[in-house]
């Protein structure tokens, strides 16, 4: 996705050298639509400089900093030796994620998306997660739930989804369900209470695998899986949700899973 407006001074820009002058260094911003910016001699590097070829190259990529706008006269002056190497990496790596993020887009919605289209749900990720990337990478971890702040359609969600979960990699998965537990017992706290530390795993978890369970209202409870894949994830899930059903059942309980909340509705 390119912008269409202008960046704004101090921002970091990325793009491309297309041309090499006496006097600078001009450079197409990869990602503003149509615009390019003026890296002065002065500005190239640090102490002088006797050729600025010694120094960049025609189609090399750099990171530079926006000195000044003037929409007016079309120009963007740009300073490449104000950016440190910490700085240029971090650029790098945020335009390299924005462009696998541009590529799970076309995946998600087709070649043929149209402007409009891909415009509004851009604006959607960006208000809920500050990036494009950011938006797939909790859609791949949380899977819809990620999505519940925005103003997607059902559709748009389950193609961003699907997408994200076969395509971003995630250093982790997490997936949630609920469980009504009910005992008739005059015991029935401690049938709960045990139910409860059985779906915990009784202290017995795979490496890995990070299991959670908290109330949400009588007689609900949550339980939050994070595991490093998805299969994983839902194995643990729902032994978590079966241990909990047999623990109550010893007690003559029940215990019905579901995955949606429904505390909210009682």
């Amino acid at each position: 996705m390119n912008y269409s407006g202008w960046p704004d001074p101090s921002e970091l820009v990325i793009g491309k050298v297309d041309e090499i002058a006496d006097f600078g260094v001009f450079v197409d911003l990869s990602e503003y639509e149509d615009k390019r910016g003026l890296v002065h001699i002065s500005e190239v590097a640090s102490g002088w400089i006797k050729n600025v070829r010694d120094h960049v190259s025609v189609g090399q990529t750099v990171v530079a900093k926006v000195l000044s706008v003037d929409e007016g006269s079309q120009q963007i002056d740009l300073s490449l030796k104000d950016v440190n190497d910490h700085q240029r990496s971090e650029k790098v790596q945020e335009w390299k994620a924005a462009q696998r993020a541009d590529n799970w887009m076309t995946i998600a919605f087709g070649e043929d998306i149209d402007d409009e289209q891909y415009t509004a749900v851009a604006n959607e990720f960006l208000a809920e997660f500050g990036t494009l990337y950011a938006g797939f990478e909790e859609a791949a971890i949380r899977g819809a739930d990620a999505l519940d702040g925005t103003d997607l359609s059902d559709d748009e969600v389950e193609a961003i989804v699907e997408t994200a979960r076969e395509n971003v990699s995630v250093p982790y998965v997490a997936v949630s369900g609920y469980v009504d537990l009910r005992s008739p017992e005059a015991a029935g706290v401690d049938a709960i209470r045990e139910a409860l530390h059985a779906a915990e795993g009784n202290g017995d978890l795979p490496d890995g695998v990070d299991l959670d369970v908290t109330y949400v209202g009588s007689p609900e409870y949550r339980i939050r899986v994070e595991a490093p894949d998805y299969k994983t994830a839902e194995a643990e899930l729902e032994a978590s949700a079966d241990r909990a059903a047999a623990a109550v059942g010893e007690h003559g309980g029940s215990a019905e899973f579901h995955r949606e909340r429904r505390s909210d509705d009682e």
